[in-house]
Protein backbone atom coordinates (compact mmCIF):
# COMPACT_ATOMS: atom_id res chain seq x y z
CA UNK A 1 0.00 0.00 0.00
CA UNK A 2 0.99 3.76 -0.78
CA UNK A 3 0.99 6.38 1.85
CA UNK A 4 -1.68 8.61 0.36
CA UNK A 5 -0.19 11.86 -0.06
CA UNK A 6 -2.60 15.02 -0.07
CA UNK A 7 -1.53 18.42 -1.16
CA UNK A 8 -3.00 21.77 -0.91
CA UNK A 9 -3.23 24.62 0.88
CA UNK A 10 -3.82 24.32 4.46
CA UNK A 11 -6.45 26.74 6.00
CA UNK A 12 -7.05 27.72 9.20
CA UNK A 13 -10.17 26.81 11.02
CA UNK A 14 -11.99 28.48 13.59
CA UNK A 15 -12.93 25.69 16.70
CA UNK A 16 -16.38 25.92 17.10
CA UNK A 17 -18.49 24.17 19.98
CA UNK A 18 -19.05 20.33 19.62
CA UNK A 19 -22.91 21.34 19.11
CA UNK A 20 -24.07 21.14 16.19
CA UNK A 21 -26.06 23.68 13.87
CA UNK A 22 -29.07 22.40 12.01
CA UNK A 23 -28.90 24.12 8.72
CA UNK A 24 -31.15 23.64 5.58
CA UNK A 25 -29.58 22.30 2.70
CA UNK A 26 -31.78 24.83 0.74
CA UNK A 27 -30.00 27.66 2.21
CA UNK A 28 -26.70 26.96 0.79
CA UNK A 29 -26.08 27.86 -3.00
CA UNK A 30 -23.08 25.69 -2.58
CA UNK A 31 -20.76 23.24 -0.87
CA UNK A 32 -17.52 23.36 0.30
CA UNK A 33 -15.28 21.05 -0.10
CA UNK A 34 -15.09 20.01 3.50
CA UNK A 35 -18.94 19.21 3.47
CA UNK A 36 -18.56 17.42 -0.41
CA UNK A 37 -16.57 14.38 1.80
CA UNK A 38 -18.60 14.48 4.11
CA UNK A 39 -21.99 14.28 1.73
CA UNK A 40 -19.43 11.59 -0.46
CA UNK A 41 -18.76 9.90 2.19
CA UNK A 42 -22.06 9.40 4.03
CA UNK A 43 -23.51 8.58 -0.11
CA UNK A 44 -20.68 5.65 -0.13
CA UNK A 45 -22.20 4.48 3.67
CA UNK A 46 -25.87 4.41 2.49
CA UNK A 47 -25.19 2.22 -0.81
CA UNK A 48 -22.60 0.16 1.48
CA UNK A 49 -25.22 -0.71 4.41
CA UNK A 50 -28.15 -1.17 2.26
CA UNK A 51 -26.33 -4.09 0.88
CA UNK A 52 -25.19 -5.43 5.00
CA UNK A 53 -28.86 -5.13 5.50
CA UNK A 54 -29.76 -7.37 2.23
CA UNK A 55 -27.23 -9.86 3.42
CA UNK A 56 -27.63 -9.15 7.61
CA UNK A 57 -31.55 -10.79 7.99
CA UNK A 58 -30.40 -12.79 11.04
CA UNK A 59 -31.12 -10.77 13.88
CA UNK A 60 -28.96 -13.11 16.46
CA UNK A 61 -25.81 -12.90 13.98
CA UNK A 62 -24.26 -9.05 14.24
CA UNK A 63 -21.72 -8.23 11.17
CA UNK A 64 -17.92 -7.97 12.35
CA UNK A 65 -15.56 -8.25 9.33
CA UNK A 66 -15.71 -10.38 6.24
CA UNK A 67 -14.53 -14.54 5.60
CA UNK A 68 -11.72 -15.28 3.39
CA UNK A 69 -14.40 -15.84 0.91
CA UNK A 70 -15.56 -12.79 1.09
CA UNK A 71 -19.06 -13.46 2.74
CA UNK A 72 -19.64 -11.41 6.00
CA UNK A 73 -19.09 -12.68 8.94
CA UNK A 74 -20.71 -12.10 11.75
CA UNK A 75 -20.83 -12.49 15.73
CA UNK A 76 -23.61 -13.47 18.11
CA UNK A 77 -25.05 -11.09 20.95
CA UNK A 78 -21.93 -12.49 24.21
CA UNK A 79 -19.01 -10.78 21.52
CA UNK A 80 -17.53 -7.41 21.87
CA UNK A 81 -18.11 -5.91 18.60
CA UNK A 82 -22.05 -6.30 18.48
CA UNK A 83 -23.10 -2.55 18.96
CA UNK A 84 -21.42 -1.25 16.46
CA UNK A 85 -23.59 -2.55 13.41
CA UNK A 86 -26.68 -0.70 15.70
CA UNK A 87 -24.69 2.62 16.40
CA UNK A 88 -23.51 2.56 12.91
CA UNK A 89 -26.77 2.53 11.36
CA UNK A 90 -27.97 5.38 14.42
CA UNK A 91 -24.96 7.58 12.70
CA UNK A 92 -26.67 6.74 9.21
CA UNK A 93 -29.86 8.02 10.61
CA UNK A 94 -28.34 11.17 12.41
CA UNK A 95 -26.82 12.58 8.87
CA UNK A 96 -29.57 11.86 6.54
CA UNK A 97 -32.95 12.02 9.04
CA UNK A 98 -34.49 9.41 6.87
CA UNK A 99 -36.99 6.48 8.94
CA UNK A 100 -36.07 4.18 6.80
CA UNK A 101 -32.53 3.96 9.00
CA UNK A 102 -33.74 4.67 12.42
CA UNK A 103 -36.20 2.00 11.54
CA UNK A 104 -32.81 -0.44 10.38
CA UNK A 105 -31.04 1.32 14.09
CA UNK A 106 -33.98 0.45 16.36
CA UNK A 107 -34.32 -2.85 15.06
CA UNK A 108 -30.62 -3.75 15.50
CA UNK A 109 -30.23 -2.16 18.61
CA UNK A 110 -33.11 -3.99 20.50
CA UNK A 111 -31.87 -6.93 19.20
CA UNK A 112 -29.28 -6.74 21.66
CA UNK A 113 -31.31 -6.82 24.61
CA UNK A 114 -29.99 -9.78 26.16
CA UNK A 115 -26.38 -8.36 26.25
CA UNK A 116 -27.78 -6.24 28.99
CA UNK A 117 -26.37 -9.30 31.42
CA UNK A 118 -23.37 -9.50 29.90
CA UNK A 119 -20.68 -9.89 32.75
CA UNK A 120 -18.07 -12.50 31.77
CA UNK A 121 -16.26 -10.05 29.81
CA UNK A 122 -15.64 -6.02 30.33
CA UNK A 123 -17.25 -4.54 26.95
CA UNK A 124 -20.97 -4.43 27.93
CA UNK A 125 -19.61 -0.41 27.56
CA UNK A 126 -18.83 -0.90 24.17
CA UNK A 127 -21.74 -2.94 23.14
CA UNK A 128 -25.04 -1.45 25.06
CA UNK A 129 -23.63 2.30 24.64
CA UNK A 130 -22.89 2.26 21.47
CA UNK A 131 -25.81 0.95 20.24
CA UNK A 132 -28.59 2.04 23.17
CA UNK A 133 -26.38 5.25 24.19
CA UNK A 134 -27.20 6.30 20.37
CA UNK A 135 -30.83 5.20 20.40
CA UNK A 136 -31.48 7.89 23.26
CA UNK A 137 -30.41 10.69 21.21
CA UNK A 138 -33.34 10.17 18.96
CA UNK A 139 -36.10 8.05 20.66
CA UNK A 140 -39.00 10.45 21.32
CA UNK A 141 -41.36 7.60 22.70
CA UNK A 142 -41.24 8.12 26.47
CA UNK A 143 -42.42 4.21 26.85
CA UNK A 144 -39.39 2.90 24.94
CA UNK A 145 -37.04 5.63 26.68
CA UNK A 146 -38.04 4.14 29.92
CA UNK A 147 -37.46 1.22 28.58
CA UNK A 148 -33.62 1.84 27.17
CA UNK A 149 -32.73 3.87 30.37
CA UNK A 150 -33.67 0.44 32.66
CA UNK A 151 -31.46 -1.30 29.93
CA UNK A 152 -28.19 0.92 30.51
CA UNK A 153 -28.72 0.92 34.19
CA UNK A 154 -28.64 -3.05 34.15
CA UNK A 155 -25.73 -2.66 31.55
CA UNK A 156 -23.85 -0.46 34.18
CA UNK A 157 -24.53 -3.06 36.83
CA UNK A 158 -22.98 -5.67 34.97
CA UNK A 159 -20.25 -3.61 34.40
CA UNK A 160 -19.73 -3.30 37.87
CA UNK A 161 -19.73 -6.79 38.88
CA UNK A 162 -16.17 -6.93 37.21
CA UNK A 163 -14.68 -4.16 39.45
CA UNK A 164 -12.60 -4.57 42.15
CA UNK A 165 -12.34 -1.51 44.70
CA UNK A 166 -9.02 -2.97 46.13
CA UNK A 167 -7.87 -3.34 42.75
CA UNK A 168 -9.57 0.00 41.76
CA UNK A 169 -9.91 -1.21 38.27
CA UNK A 170 -12.53 -2.94 36.11
CA UNK A 171 -11.18 -6.47 35.26
CA UNK A 172 -11.53 -6.44 31.51
CA UNK A 173 -10.88 -10.79 31.14
CA UNK A 174 -11.30 -13.54 33.19
CA UNK A 175 -7.63 -15.16 34.03
CA UNK A 176 -6.32 -16.50 30.84
CA UNK A 177 -2.67 -17.51 29.08
CA UNK A 178 -0.74 -14.41 27.78
CA UNK A 179 -0.26 -14.34 24.41
CA UNK A 180 3.07 -16.05 24.33
CA UNK A 181 1.67 -18.60 27.29
CA UNK A 182 4.20 -18.12 29.19
CA UNK A 183 2.10 -16.47 31.78
CA UNK A 184 -1.03 -16.49 32.71
CA UNK A 185 -2.55 -13.34 33.63
CA UNK A 186 -4.48 -13.16 37.08
CA UNK A 187 -5.81 -9.92 36.59
CA UNK A 188 -5.62 -7.96 33.29
CA UNK A 189 -6.99 -4.88 32.63
CA UNK A 190 -6.42 -3.42 28.88
CA UNK A 191 -6.38 -0.24 27.34
CA UNK A 192 -9.41 -0.11 25.62
CA UNK A 193 -11.50 -1.33 28.69
CA UNK A 194 -11.13 2.88 28.49
CA UNK A 195 -13.77 2.68 26.47
CA UNK A 196 -16.51 1.30 28.60
CA UNK A 197 -16.37 4.24 31.15
CA UNK A 198 -18.83 6.43 29.25
CA UNK A 199 -21.65 4.56 30.23
CA UNK A 200 -20.95 4.29 33.54
CA UNK A 201 -20.96 8.52 33.42
CA UNK A 202 -24.23 8.80 31.73
CA UNK A 203 -25.96 6.46 34.28
CA UNK A 204 -24.51 8.17 37.34
CA UNK A 205 -26.20 11.23 35.54
CA UNK A 206 -29.29 9.19 34.72
CA UNK A 207 -30.00 7.93 38.07
CA UNK A 208 -27.95 10.51 39.92
CA UNK A 209 -25.85 7.90 41.91
CA UNK A 210 -22.35 8.72 41.92
CA UNK A 211 -20.80 4.42 42.27
CA UNK A 212 -20.95 4.45 38.31
CA UNK A 213 -18.80 7.72 37.75
CA UNK A 214 -16.98 6.76 41.01
CA UNK A 215 -16.05 3.44 39.27
CA UNK A 216 -15.03 5.04 35.86
CA UNK A 217 -12.86 7.97 37.63
CA UNK A 218 -10.69 4.94 39.63
CA UNK A 219 -10.44 3.07 36.07
CA UNK A 220 -9.49 6.27 34.73
CA UNK A 221 -6.71 7.48 37.40
CA UNK A 222 -5.45 3.87 37.38
CA UNK A 223 -5.29 3.06 34.29
CA UNK A 224 -3.51 6.65 33.72
CA UNK A 225 -1.05 5.50 36.48
CA UNK A 226 -0.17 1.99 35.11
CA UNK A 227 -0.48 1.97 31.30
CA UNK A 228 1.64 4.60 30.62
CA UNK A 229 5.32 4.49 29.36
CA UNK A 230 7.25 7.93 30.01
CA UNK A 231 6.95 8.80 26.74
CA UNK A 232 3.24 8.16 26.97
CA UNK A 233 3.12 5.38 24.75
CA UNK A 234 0.62 2.99 26.21
CA UNK A 235 0.76 -0.81 27.19
CA UNK A 236 -2.15 -3.37 25.97
CA UNK A 237 -1.99 -5.47 28.98
CA UNK A 238 -1.74 -4.68 32.55
CA UNK A 239 -2.17 -7.38 34.87
CA UNK A 240 -3.14 -7.09 38.70
CA UNK A 241 -2.22 -9.19 41.40
CA UNK A 242 -5.25 -9.10 43.90
CA UNK A 243 -4.01 -6.47 46.09
CA UNK A 244 -3.84 -4.11 43.16
CA UNK A 245 0.02 -4.54 42.82
CA UNK A 246 1.31 -4.40 38.74
CA UNK A 247 2.61 -7.77 37.89
CA UNK A 248 2.88 -7.48 34.28
CA UNK A 249 2.93 -5.25 31.63
CA UNK A 250 2.88 -6.62 28.18
CA UNK A 251 0.68 -7.03 25.05
CA UNK A 252 -2.27 -9.14 23.48
CA UNK A 253 -2.84 -7.86 19.81
CA UNK A 254 0.46 -5.66 19.20
CA UNK A 255 4.05 -6.56 18.22
CA UNK A 256 5.96 -6.64 21.49
CA UNK A 257 5.19 -6.00 24.71
CA UNK A 258 7.29 -3.02 24.87
CA UNK A 259 5.63 -1.55 21.19
CA UNK A 260 2.93 0.63 21.03
CA UNK A 261 0.07 -1.29 19.19
CA UNK A 262 -1.77 1.63 17.44
CA UNK A 263 -5.23 0.92 17.80
CA UNK A 264 -4.53 0.76 21.82
CA UNK A 265 -2.93 4.59 21.52
CA UNK A 266 -6.19 5.30 19.67
CA UNK A 267 -8.35 4.10 22.86
CA UNK A 268 -5.99 6.13 25.02
CA UNK A 269 -6.30 9.38 23.29
CA UNK A 270 -10.40 8.44 22.93
CA UNK A 271 -11.00 7.54 26.54
CA UNK A 272 -9.04 10.24 28.79
CA UNK A 273 -10.39 13.24 26.21
CA UNK A 274 -14.35 11.70 26.99
CA UNK A 275 -13.18 11.30 30.91
CA UNK A 276 -12.17 15.05 31.06
CA UNK A 277 -15.11 15.91 29.04
CA UNK A 278 -17.05 14.02 31.76
CA UNK A 279 -15.34 15.04 35.23
CA UNK A 280 -13.05 18.10 34.12
CA UNK A 281 -10.34 16.66 35.69
CA UNK A 282 -7.35 18.20 34.09
CA UNK A 283 -5.25 15.02 34.86
CA UNK A 284 -6.83 13.27 32.50
CA UNK A 285 -6.95 16.04 29.30
CA UNK A 286 -2.95 15.94 30.10
CA UNK A 287 -3.08 12.44 29.62
CA UNK A 288 -5.15 12.78 26.72
CA UNK A 289 -2.48 15.24 24.79
CA UNK A 290 0.23 13.80 25.69
CA UNK A 291 -0.71 10.42 24.09
CA UNK A 292 -2.31 12.24 21.24
CA UNK A 293 1.00 14.29 20.76
CA UNK A 294 3.49 10.50 20.71
CA UNK A 295 0.81 9.81 18.26
CA UNK A 296 0.60 12.73 15.83
CA UNK A 297 4.32 13.17 16.00
CA UNK A 298 5.93 9.75 15.77
CA UNK A 299 8.39 9.07 13.15
CA UNK A 300 7.07 6.02 12.13
CA UNK A 301 3.33 7.64 11.65
CA UNK A 302 2.80 7.32 7.64
CA UNK A 303 2.16 11.00 5.90
CA UNK A 304 -1.48 10.13 5.29
CA UNK A 305 -1.55 9.80 9.15
CA UNK A 306 -3.11 6.07 9.07
CA UNK A 307 -1.05 4.46 11.24
CA UNK A 308 0.80 0.88 10.77
CA UNK A 309 -1.10 -1.80 13.04
CA UNK A 310 1.77 -1.50 15.84
CA UNK A 311 3.96 1.79 15.54
CA UNK A 312 7.07 -0.61 15.82
CA UNK A 313 6.36 -3.02 13.90
CA UNK A 314 9.68 -4.57 12.65
CA UNK A 315 11.58 -2.50 14.04
CA UNK A 316 14.74 -3.12 16.49
CA UNK A 317 14.42 -3.59 19.53
CA UNK A 318 11.00 -4.74 19.92
CA UNK A 319 11.01 -8.68 19.71
CA UNK A 320 7.69 -10.57 18.89
CA UNK A 321 6.87 -13.97 20.58
CA UNK A 322 4.82 -14.72 17.51
CA UNK A 323 6.19 -15.79 14.49
CA UNK A 324 5.88 -12.88 12.81
CA UNK A 325 6.75 -14.07 9.45
CA UNK A 326 4.18 -16.91 9.39
CA UNK A 327 1.53 -14.70 8.04
CA UNK A 328 3.58 -14.07 4.50
CA UNK A 329 2.98 -10.49 4.34
CA UNK A 330 5.04 -8.86 1.96
CA UNK A 331 4.20 -5.62 3.89
CA UNK A 332 3.25 -4.53 7.38
CA UNK A 333 -0.52 -3.99 7.41
CA UNK A 334 -2.05 -0.26 7.84
CA UNK A 335 -5.09 0.01 10.37
CA UNK A 336 -7.52 2.11 9.48
CA UNK A 337 -9.81 1.33 12.84
CA UNK A 338 -7.11 3.16 14.32
CA UNK A 339 -6.83 5.96 11.90
CA UNK A 340 -10.99 6.20 12.50
CA UNK A 341 -10.91 6.01 16.31
CA UNK A 342 -8.07 8.61 16.65
CA UNK A 343 -9.90 10.89 14.24
CA UNK A 344 -12.95 10.81 16.18
CA UNK A 345 -10.81 11.52 19.45
CA UNK A 346 -8.50 14.15 18.29
CA UNK A 347 -11.92 15.88 16.76
CA UNK A 348 -13.15 16.19 20.42
CA UNK A 349 -10.10 16.50 22.00
CA UNK A 350 -9.40 20.34 19.64
CA UNK A 351 -12.61 21.35 21.87
CA UNK A 352 -10.90 21.44 25.39
CA UNK A 353 -7.02 21.64 24.36
CA UNK A 354 -5.64 25.31 23.88
CA UNK A 355 -3.33 24.27 20.99
CA UNK A 356 -6.44 22.32 19.69
CA UNK A 357 -5.76 23.22 15.99
CA UNK A 358 -2.88 20.95 15.77
CA UNK A 359 -5.21 17.50 16.45
CA UNK A 360 -7.69 19.11 14.37
CA UNK A 361 -5.40 19.29 11.72
CA UNK A 362 -4.26 15.77 12.51
CA UNK A 363 -7.90 14.45 12.55
CA UNK A 364 -9.36 16.67 9.41
CA UNK A 365 -5.84 15.10 7.28
CA UNK A 366 -6.70 11.39 8.40
CA UNK A 367 -10.19 11.68 7.38
CA UNK A 368 -9.25 12.67 4.00
CA UNK A 369 -7.06 9.97 3.62
CA UNK A 370 -9.94 7.33 5.07
CA UNK A 371 -12.05 8.75 2.21
CA UNK A 372 -9.67 8.35 -0.59
CA UNK A 373 -9.89 5.44 -2.84
CA UNK A 374 -7.00 3.40 -0.44
CA UNK A 375 -9.18 3.20 2.12
CA UNK A 376 -12.96 4.03 1.24
CA UNK A 377 -14.96 0.92 -0.58
CA UNK A 378 -16.03 1.24 -3.76
CA UNK A 379 -20.28 1.11 -3.64
CA UNK A 380 -20.97 -2.67 -4.20
CA UNK A 381 -17.61 -4.13 -3.22
CA UNK A 382 -15.83 -4.93 0.82
CA UNK A 383 -19.33 -7.06 1.19
CA UNK A 384 -21.15 -4.43 2.56
CA UNK A 385 -18.45 -2.39 4.73
CA UNK A 386 -17.17 1.09 4.50
CA UNK A 387 -13.72 0.90 5.33
CA UNK A 388 -11.06 -1.60 3.59
CA UNK A 389 -7.74 -2.38 5.15
CA UNK A 390 -8.16 -2.89 9.68
CA UNK A 391 -6.27 -5.28 11.56
CA UNK A 392 -7.97 -7.07 14.23
CA UNK A 393 -4.89 -9.20 15.85
CA UNK A 394 -1.94 -9.90 13.74
CA UNK A 395 -0.52 -12.35 16.72
CA UNK A 396 -3.23 -14.54 16.24
CA UNK A 397 -3.29 -14.73 12.65
CA UNK A 398 -7.12 -13.14 13.05
CA UNK A 399 -8.59 -10.30 10.91
CA UNK A 400 -5.54 -8.85 8.68
CA UNK A 401 -6.21 -6.07 6.10
CA UNK A 402 -10.17 -6.24 6.45
CA UNK A 403 -12.65 -4.15 6.75
CA UNK A 404 -13.83 -4.05 10.94
CA UNK A 405 -17.43 -2.81 11.50
CA UNK A 406 -15.78 -0.43 14.13
CA UNK A 407 -13.62 1.39 11.67
CA UNK A 408 -16.71 2.06 10.44
CA UNK A 409 -18.64 3.24 12.94
CA UNK A 410 -15.88 5.62 14.31
CA UNK A 411 -15.18 6.80 10.68
CA UNK A 412 -18.88 8.04 10.58
CA UNK A 413 -18.84 9.37 14.10
CA UNK A 414 -15.78 10.98 12.92
CA UNK A 415 -17.27 12.88 10.18
CA UNK A 416 -20.34 13.72 12.59
CA UNK A 417 -18.06 15.67 15.11
CA UNK A 418 -15.77 17.27 11.75
CA UNK A 419 -19.50 18.37 10.50
CA UNK A 420 -20.47 19.92 13.67
CA UNK A 421 -16.89 21.61 14.06
CA UNK A 422 -17.30 23.31 11.06
CA UNK A 423 -21.19 25.01 12.45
Amino acid sequence: MKPINFNGKRRSLLLASALAVSVSASAFLWLSPKTELIKKDFTVAEKQYTQLLKTSTDLTAFPRTTNKDGSVKTTDVWDWTQGFFAGSLWYIYEYTNKPEWKAAATKWTEALEQAQFLTQHHDVGFVMYCSYGNAMKFEKDPVKLAQYNKILIQSAESALTRFDPKVGLIKSWNAKKSWDNKTTWQYPVIIDNMMNLEMLCYVSKLTGNPKYKDVAISHALNTMKNHFRPDFSTYHVVDYAPDGKVLHQQTNQGYADNSTWSRGQGWAIYGFTMMYRETKDKRFLEAAQKAADFYISHPNLPKDKIPYWDFNAGQKGYTPDFDYNANKLSYIPRDASAGALTASGLLELSTFAKNGNKYFKSAEQMLKSLSGSEYLAKPGTNSGFILKHSVGSLPHNSEIDVPLIYADYYFLEALLRYQKLQG
